[in-house]
């Protein structure tokens, strides 16, 4: 009986191993393990702080893009054209929203919030300045920021004529409706500066002064430095007092070296000045003119500032003189004159003789009573009354009351008057003094 043998399973039968080239048995691989399939329902862990700067950052752009875009429109309107239709003058002050609040009522502005916003983004909110300011048509917010910025506020001029006395000159100040504040103290005479001055509205009458004070100080100080070395002037005080008189008795610029070497040269010869705005002013002071001509018992009254009486300078200035007056007599005309006497026209006409000055004096009654008709009387002509004269006249050739001017002074009743001024002018019996006949 043959025996059959029973079939290995497929998964039981051995397997040979695989031999090399060599005979070597080759091992077979290791099979790498199984990875685990992942599970795809555990969820992702959370990252909370991850996820509020990555919000936060977002805000944060949008806030920027939300500001930029709001400082551009800002920007465009704060340097848009304004609503002012014309020129405007508005007086502004207080704090910042006030201001604003003022210009919006002006109609300078539209929008006050966005005027103070664009100040306090420029740091410029503390920096605005009161003051009387002009707004320009349709200025802009930026403008308007500007101006009241650099303080550009409106000046008023005001403008003191050369020969004015400190009285008058207070007066003037006063009468200006521009200025406030009062002036206690009437200044020295002669120390104040005649000019053009620029001010800004609600400037004192004080400051004002003090600033023509200063402004004298300084012109006396440059002139005195440049002055002749053989002046018989010794301080400059004195320089300030002849000027005055210089001032007083000229309104012709081309004049006044002339006129200041005629007093100079009568000065070195000891000759009384004999200038009639002297005579004036020792009788009413600073107050004004007289309003009419001299009497002969005026020419003859003795006060201190009288130099048909008293020998060299009066002890003060008689009038505020102003640069041009000061530099003649600091460099006055190099002649021989001692005398002049006005010619009929504004001007004056210089002798070196008394005989020739004489006959000056003569044609100048002529022309004055040809002009005017005006014939001169025994009563007027001191001469004629037995009263001893410069031979017709003194330096200036003007010792009566001769002509409708009443020879006050060269320029007096003239447009060049500088004391010409219905507020000043003494003609009103309440503000002439009384005077011995």
């Amino acid at each position: 009986m043959v025996e059959q043998n029973e079939p290995t399973p497929p998964d039981e039968t051995p397997t040979k191993p695989a031999r090399g080239l060599f005979g070597r048995t080759k091992s077979a691989p290791p099979t790498p393990p199984s990875e685990p399939a992942p599970d795809l329902r555990r969820e992702r862990p959370r990252r909370p702080i991850v996820n509020f700067f990555s919000g936060a950052l977002t805000l944060v752009m949008v806030l920027a893009l939300a500001l930029g875009a709001a400082l551009f429109v800002g920007k465009v309107q704060f340097h848009a054209p304004g609503p002012l239709q014309a020129e405007k003058v508005v007086m502004v002050k207080g704090g910042v929203a006030d201001v604003a609040d003022q210009l919006q009522r002006e109609g300078v502005i539209e929008h006050p919030m966005l005027f103070i916003t664009g100040l306090q983004v420029l740091g410029k909110s503390s920096q605005i300045k009161a003051g009387e300011y002009l707004f320009k048509e349709h200025a802009s917010l930026n403008d308007v920021a500007d101006t009241l910025v650099e303080g550009k506020a409106i000046l008023h001029t005001l403008t003191i004529p050369e020969g004015l006395t400190s009285l008058q000159i207070v007066e003037r100040l006063r009468e200006n409706d521009v200025l406030v504040g009062d002036i206690l103290d009437i200044p020295r005479e002669g120390a104040l500066l005649p000019e053009t001055y620029k001010f800004s509205r609600g400037m004192t009458r004080a400051q004002l002064v003090e600033r023509m004070q200063q402004e004298q100080a300084k012109v006396l100080r440059e002139v005195w430095a440049k002055k002749s070395a053989d002046l018989p002037i010794r301080s400059p005080q004195e320089l300030v007092v002849l000027a005055s008189i210089v001032e007083k008795e000229t309104g012709r610029a081309d004049e006044r070296p002339r006129v200041a070497g005629v007093f100079v040269n009568r000065l070195v010869k000891n000759m009384k000045l004999q200038s009639d705005p002297t005579i004036v002013y020792g009788l009413v002071g600073g107050k004004g003119t007289l309003g009419r001509g001299l009497l002969k018992s005026e020419i003859d009254q003795a006060t201190p500032y009288n130099t048909y009486v008293i020998p060299g300078l009066p002890p003060g200035p008689i009038a505020n003189p102003g640069r041009a007056a000061l530099e003649a007599v600091a460099n006055p005309s190099r002649t021989r004159e001692l005398y002049f006497v006005a010619d009929g026209t504004g001007g004056h006409v210089f002798a070196e003789t008394l005989d020739q000055h004489s006959k000056n004096v003569v044609r100048w009654r002529q022309i004055e009573g040809e002009k005017k008709d005006v014939t001169p009387t025994a009563a007027d002509d001191p001469a004629a009354n037995g009263k001893k004269t410069d031979a017709g006249g003194p330096a200036n050739g003007r010792t009566t009351p001769l002509g409708p001017r009443g020879n006050l002074d060269a320029v007096a009743g003239t447009p060049k008057d500088p004391l010409l001024n219905k507020s000043f002018d003494l003609n009103s019996p309440k503000t002439v003094p009384q005077l011995k006949p």
